[in-house]
């Protein structure tokens, strides 16, 4: 009994330093928080100077949010320093109110200061920026009469098709760069008369203007080397379109590798000449589609061959037992609702399921490739009706009343003899089905 008094008492102890150690966290959380939304309001000061009011809005109103909420925290401190003594719980209660408004603070502030972080730093290094989009102007323009020249060779070399997307390039890069000088300017000079909101406007404007023409230059420059890729490209495809031509020459027989076969030498007498501006791309996806088509032509056919489909007749079969086990199922399910367990019940829906599916088939010729499927889901089907007839025949002998409920030992031979008629007629159902099934697998 010592033990438990102790233990109980040690619990408090522990209890009561938490609790102390909580509020001292509470308190310092409150003088945390306070000097952070000064330091804060210090910044929003200096990032107005920088950014202009519209960019520190959000800030702004987390502030004021902070401030708000903040109020609420002060006040539940005070009343854990006021003189009304308190409960435990209350002081528990309160002290982790405050130090969960004091982590949502600094956390919406924290948010906040870093979205203005990037633009602030980029306000203060404006000069710098400046001269950077002065640089890379300067670099640009000297890069387009090598653009114009790359583009005039290329355009004598492929096809206008092929050429078309760069073609304007170099003079929207020209464009871009004449609108990144004017931004600079501008921003240096609404910069210099103070008004820091237009002028970091001016600055994003020129900044994306100098990095889209030179997105526009590279891709010159890249799509010389992609065309030669391409044409190396291209060069290997026909070599293996040839290859892969003669070794389905076997296979001429099966209508889908014929007609696989024709696209492809279609598109083989349809690559640009000789001495003609080819268009590498469009040629190389055309190839590449029609090569395609025949590997997975070829690759069917020779399976087929190891593999041949069922025949449909078998499949037909199939679908004509599974009907018939699972009329037999369904009638003796029916007859007997109140007697068949769920077992029973969940295979035939499932049976049912499957004959939906076989639904499509109708009376409409079956093709090879939808055969193996077909002829799998039937023979499912047909096991799944014939598991759902005996589980319902279990049940129905679980059902029906014993002879001792029917006069004893003494008097149960009609009632036996009632009982094996039952299961007689049953199992005669069954095993014409089962004869059934040997039969079709015999005749298929």
């Amino acid at each position: 009994m010592a033990g438990f008094w102790s233990a109980r008492k040690r619990e408090r102890e522990e209890l009561a330093s938490h609790d102390a150690q909580q509020g001292q966290r509470a308190d310092a959380a409150l003088v945390a928080v306070d000097e952070r939304v000064r330091t804060t309001t210090d910044e929003l000061v200096f990032a107005e100077l920088e950014l202009g009011r519209d960019a520190t809005r959000e800030l702004r109103e987390a502030l004021a949010a902070v401030r708000h909420h903040l109020g609420e925290a002060f006040q539940l401190n005070q009343l854990n320093h006021d003189h009304l003594p308190d409960t435990a719980d209350e002081l528990r209660t309160r002290n982790a109110r405050i130090l969960q408004l004091c982590d949502w603070a600094q956390d919406l502030l924290d948010d906040r200061l870093q979205a203005l972080a990037e633009p602030i730093s980029r306000a203060r290094r404006a000069p710098e920026i400046v001269a950077g989009i002065r640089a890379d102007v300067a670099s640009g323009t000297a890069r387009i009469p090598r653009a114009e020249a790359t583009l005039a060779r290329l355009g004598a070399r492929y096809a206008d098709e092929a050429v078309r997307k760069i073609a304007r390039n170099p003079a929207e890069a020209a464009q871009l760069l004449e609108f990144a000088i004017h931004g600079a300017d501008v921003s240096a000079a609404r910069r210099e008369s103070g008004q820091r909101e237009q002028a970091n406007l001016a600055l994003e404007t020129a900044i994306e203007a100098a990095r889209r023409a030179t997105t526009l230059l590279d891709a010159v420059d890249a799509f010389e080397i992609e065309a030669l890729r391409a044409e190396s490209t291209l060069d290997a495809i026909v070599d293996d379109s040839r290859d892969d031509l003669a070794a389905a020459r076997d296979l001429v027989h099966v209508p889908a590798v014929t007609a696989a076969m024709t696209a492809l030498e279609q598109e083989l007498a349809a690559l640009a000449p000789a001495g003609t501006r080819p268009d590498p791309f469009a040629e190389l996806t055309r190839l590449r589609e029609a090569n395609a088509a025949l590997d997975a032509a070829v690759d069917k056919a020779r399976y087929r061959a190891t593999h041949p489909a069922p025949p449909e007749s078998h499949v037909r079969h199939a679908i004509e037992d599974a009907d018939r086990q699972l009329g037999v199922a369904r009638g003796v399910i029916s007859g007997h609702r109140g007697w068949i367990g769920a077992d029973a019940r969940t295979r035939l829906a499932e049976a049912e399921r499957l004959r939906l599916d076989l639904a499509a088939v109708g009376g409409q010729p079956i093709v090879e490739d939808d055969r193996e499927r077909a002829l799998a889901d039937a023979r499912r089907c047909g096991a799944l009706a014939a598991e759902a007839l005996q589980l319902a025949q279990r049940d129905i002998d679980a059902s029906r009343p014993r002879d001792d409920d029917w006069g004893g030992p003494g008097r149960g031979g009609q009632g036996g003899r009632g009982q094996r008629g039952g299961n007689d007629v049953l199992g005669g159902i069954l095993g014409g089905i089962v004869i059934g099934s040997i039969l079709d697998g015999i005749f298929d």
